[in-house]
């Protein structure tokens, strides 16, 4: 029961967080424009924060699900 409603909380908390990620700027990223960096860009600031704390809920998730898998 507590496994389930902690997999709720984690899976609402990724979805706002993967939304977070900041993405091409603009319609410049559909045509290939918008030279930022590309896939490998260094990540700072807020950003490197956000896309640690994805990282860290989705092995959360992960775990929770095998976690119930294992305990039914």
């Amino acid at each position: 029961m507590y496994i389930s409603i902690a997999q709720i909380i984690i899976s609402v908390i990724l979805i706002v967080l993967i939304l977070l990620q900041e993405r091409t700027s603009g319609l410049s990223g559909v045509f290939g424009g918008g030279d930022e960096g590309g896939f490998y860009q260094t990540r700072r600031g807020l950003e490197r924060v956000i896309f640690g704390a994805t990282i860290f809920f989705i092995i959360a998730l992960i775990v929770l699900s095998l976690l119930n898998i294992y305990l039914k």
